[in-house]
């Protein structure tokens, strides 16, 4: 098993061949496909059109690559499988600081983006934005709350004037219990009941199932916006009776939203999925209406493009600060 504090050449290849850039020993930066159609065709992601987050101006980013603590069938992330290579995937011990990760995924994002300088279809004025990130997207891939300083990342990104979305699967209650907030905390939730966990979400941790269930109570101490996302595969987990189940785990964190989007057939998810499991716009609508009903949520809004569905109580989003 590989040292936890480095990738050896085997990993970085892989990364690479995915589109990640490395930054220092832990941290990836990716430009997102949204991004790139702002600045082409101005078009924009849903985060745009359900929060007023700019695609070109958000750096989608994570300070823990290669480490999760589950191995979801769904995801796309580098397992050692994969590629025949093993290395510790829930612990990093020798860390990089948050101004360093934060630099570096600044730079290679900036990096990445100087290649469009040439495209005449370019808009300009939003590349020379997209330079300057407002917004730290810290998902992408692997579980970020492992990165023993998230907190510090979150408030270093805050410093700098940026917003944050911090996407969790909601195994470390520990740290989310004391974690300086983020602009908009989501919690990933993929399973109605601890069976299905065990299948669709397959723990490295015997007890993250508690563990999710404890984050989910911590959820409405938090002062931000949050989101319980939902992601749904055909034939796993959006049957008419995994409803039951949602709606007691949403109703147990009482989250500002929900939103539901449907799995992708990407990156390595590709060998354990089919394309048949990838549900249409119409069947996450479908299941969201149904939703909605029992918890006593508003249909928001959607966008059928990236197959998600907004729930909530309240009439309209709120709309993050870009300043």
């Amino acid at each position: 098993m590989l040292d936890n504090d480095m990738l050896n050449d085997e990993i970085y290849s892989a990364l690479r061949r995915q589109g990640y850039h490395i930054v220092g020993r832990h941290s990836a930066v990716k430009t997102c496909h949204w991004l790139k159609k702002s600045l082409t065709k101005g078009e924009y992601c849903y985060k745009q059109q359900f929060y007023g987050i700019q695609s070109h101006r958000c750096l989608q980013m994570t300070p823990s690559v290669v480490y999760c603590t589950n191995k979801c069938i769904y995801c796309w992330r580098l397992v050692p499988e994969a590629i025949g290579v093993s290395w510790n995937e829930i612990e990093l011990l020798d860390v990089d600081d948050p101004e360093v990760i934060i630099d570096g995924a600044i730079a290679e994002q900036r990096r990445l983006l100087t290649g469009f300088y040439g495209n005449p279809q370019v808009d300009r004025k939003k590349l020379e934005e997209a330079m300057n990130p407002k917004h730290a997207a810290i998902s992408l891939s692997g579980e970020p709350t492992l990165y023993p300083k998230i907190g510090e990342l979150i408030e270093a990104f805050h410093a700098r004037g940026m917003t944050t979305f911090l996407v969790t699967n909601g195994t470390r209650p520990d740290v989310l219990s004391k974690i300086t907030e983020p602009t908009q905390l989501y919690i990933s939730v993929s399973a109605p009941n601890e069976d299905k966990y065990r299948n669709i979400c397959r723990p490295l941790i015997r007890d993250n199932w508690v563990k999710l269930n404890k984050s989910l109570e911590l959820m409405k101490s938090f002062s931000c916006p949050t989101v319980i996302r939902l992601t749904l595969v055909k034939g796993l987990n959006m049957e008419g009776g995994d409803l039951q189940g949602y709606s007691e785990l949403i109703l147990k964190a009482e989250p500002t939203y929900v939103e539901l989007k449907a799995y992708m057939h990407l990156g390595y998810s590709t060998a354990r999925l089919k394309f048949e499991n990838m549900p249409s716009h119409q069947e996450v609508r479908d299941f969201a209406e149904r939703l909605a009903s029992m918890i006593g949520y508003n249909l928001l809004d959607e966008n059928s493009k990236s197959r998600v569905v907004l729930l909530s109580r309240l009439t309209k989003p709120i709309k993050v600060s870009r300043e």
